[in-house]
């Protein structure tokens, strides 16, 4: 039987995404502090992609996934923060292997 201190290996299912947000303060483009805590309109968040389930197809871990905040579960893991989605909930995938860019560079 696991002790309280010790660690279990976590298997992710199916379509789901663990992710790492960086949810801190942000800048203007002119340099200002922006806090978290500031009411901006639905504003699209990125975030790493730290773990996924064996039917993700459409990234991989490393991997920057954009995705609303509004639909969003919180998970700690080991005494870290992360964030559970779906596949589904993902609106872009930013990665060097990404064939067919708009354009775009992050």
């Amino acid at each position: 039987m696991p002790g309280p201190d010790d660690k279990l290996p976590i298997k992710m299912l199916n379509d789901r995404v663990l992710v790492d947000a960086d949810e801190g303060e942000r800048k203007s483009s002119g340099g200002i502090l922006i806090p978290a805590t500031a009411e901006m309109a639905k504003r699209l968040v990125w975030a790493t992609v730290v773990a996924q389930g064996q039917n993700v197809r459409s990234c991989e871990v490393g991997d920057k996934v954009l995705f609303s905040p509004d639909d969003r579960y919180e998970v700690e893991v080991q005494g870290n923060d992360y964030i559970m989605l779906r596949e589904r909930e993902l609106h872009a995938v930013a990665a060097a292997r990404v064939e067919g860019s708009t354009g775009l560079y992050l």
